[in-house]
């Protein structure tokens, strides 16, 4: 039978998600055919899958570090937060329905099913399936119904390994805590643990480690130091994205969306050693010197432009815009520029219009049907081959969708000012494609560098594997699986 092991965190934020890929790759590079599974993921962050739907895209990089295309089984529960109550609820890729918070748990025993079947089709497919708990298992709170932690570990007979943060401090607590709190039927699944994230000299932990596992009475699987090289993977969380002010080069800001959506397609702009990017939060202004300003996808646009206004970006945008900056749009960003926004069913909220930036001449009406589509455009204006994925929904037109910002299949896509300053696109993922991203910064005099971004990726993911090997027994981690 297909083996499988499953990595749960002592908190949210440990890094599981990296420790996942990177077991991923390791085990990849052993020879073994290998991919990851998240029974249910809570993100804004979102990636198409080679089978038309969409799942979170730390399993997307997790495919990737498993030689693998994203299927929508990697991921089969993932909650797309809407209002700081609802969220969207993707089941297999595609959009069930939108519940507030308190009403999911009624909705999870209906879940099980589909996450199940997700697990064992990729069994029955695979040598090995790695699996990424959400949140901790010590929110025995939630532990009734619960599809994402020891519930399906219990449901799939899956063993578990805890992680736990030692950057946030008190991870002795995180784990005697996490024991302390867990039934025995629970606890008796988890196999082992290991900490992540160590700063400085690992020695000086000795003997907080030995107390975990003297407490726990788990075996300890290592201490992973600090990867700084995971900066240059595809950001999980807005919150790791690049703040303050500018350095040298072409100074670009983007606004931090209160349900900013698809953020990393700025993490290849970011590594661009001729581009200073910066993210702009809530309560900052746009900074007066910016030569770009990027208004990133949103899973509620409407209520993104109220969350703007509120921060008196409309007036610093319009400003910039009269200074000659440049602004692009993208997705949720490109539907804000528009004239108006309608939401005659109320998808994604109450019912009704809202003033868009006016910055293009477009206007989109939301509707019930999604665009989930990989896509392959030519830039406009530079004549560069794109590739990239639509995940949206709206349509949008308008005078200025005859400039369009690419063309796909021979038809515009996006849309144009006139001055060309103001552009929009449903297009994400455009500035992974090394050729384009170099034409796009050709256009503001700025040399792109000479690595590829894809190159990057894939090294720094055989590198997180090595890292891994060094500090951690994989072997013993790997031979858990069963």
């Amino acid at each position: 039978m297909t083996k499988a092991l499953m990595i749960q965190g002592a908190g949210s934020n440990v890094g599981k998600s990296l420790l996942v890929a990177g077991l991923c790759r390791a085990a990849r590079l052993r020879g073994l055919s290998v991919a990851p599974f998240k029974p249910q993921n809570m993100s804004n962050n979102a990636a198409v899958t080679v089978d038309g739907g969409e799942i979170g895209r730390a399993q997307a990089l997790q495919a990737l570090a498993s030689g693998l295309e994203p299927v929508v089984d990697m991921n089969p529960v993932l909650l797309k937060p809407e209002t700081d109550v609802g969220a969207q609820v993707v089941v297999q890729g595609k959009r069930l329905t939108t519940v507030k918070a308190r009403d999911y748990a009624g909705l999870k025993p209906q879940l099980m099913a589909p996450v199940l079947e997700s697990f064992n089709r990729l069994k029955s497919h695979h040598d090995l399936v790695i699996v990424e708990g959400a949140g901790s298992p010590a929110e025995v709170n939630l532990r009734a119904g619960d599809i994402a932690n020891m519930g399906f570990a219990v449901s799939a007979g899956v063993p578990v390994v805890l992680a736990g943060d030692i950057d946030r401090g008190g991870v002795i607590a995180q784990m005697v805590g996490t024991q302390a709190v867990l039934d025995s039927g629970d606890e008796a699944l988890i196999k082992g643990f290991l900490i992540n994230k160590f700063r400085g000299d690992v020695s000086l932990f000795d003997d907080g480690y030995r107390m975990i596992e003297t407490r726990t009475g788990w075996c300890g699987f290592g201490v992973l130091p600090f990867f700084a090289e995971a900066s240059k993977l595809p950001a999980e969380d807005a919150l790791d994205l690049p703040r303050g002010g500018f350095g040298e080069g072409l100074k670009v800001a983007c606004l931090a969306l209160s349900r900013i959506a698809n953020f990393d397609d700025l993490d290849p702009l970011a590594q661009e050693p001729g581009v200073s990017l910066t993210m702009v939060r809530a309560g900052e202004v746009i900074p007066a010197e910016t030569d770009l300003v990027i208004i990133p996808g949103s899973k509620s646009t409407r209520g993104d432009l109220a969350y703007l206004r509120a921060q008196g970006w409309d007036i610093d945008l319009l400003a910039h815009w009269r200074r000659g900056g440049h602004i692009l749009g993208i997705c949720g960003g490109y539907q804000m520029l528009g004239r108006m926004v309608h939401d005659p069913e109320g998808i994604e909220g109450s019912a009704g219009s809202t003033d868009g930036l006016g910055l293009l001449e477009v206007e989109t009406v939301m509707t019930g049907d999604k665009s989930l589509t990989r896509v392959e455009a030519v830039h406009e204006t530079t004549g560069a081959m794109m590739q990239g994925y639509e995940i949206h929904i709206g349509r949008t037109d308008g005078p200025d969708r005859a400039r369009g910002f690419a063309r796909v299949a021979g038809l515009p896509e996006g849309a144009r000012s006139a001055d060309g300053r103001v552009q929009g696109s449903y297009l994400h993922g455009m500035f992974a494609e090394d050729g384009f991203r170099r034409a796009f910064l050709d256009g503001f005099g700025v040399q792109a560098g000479t690595q590829s971004y894809g190159q990057v990726v894939e090294q720094t993911l055989d590198e997180l594997a090595a890292h891994m090997e060094r500090h951690l027994d994989v072997e013993g981690l790997l031979a858990l699986a069963r």
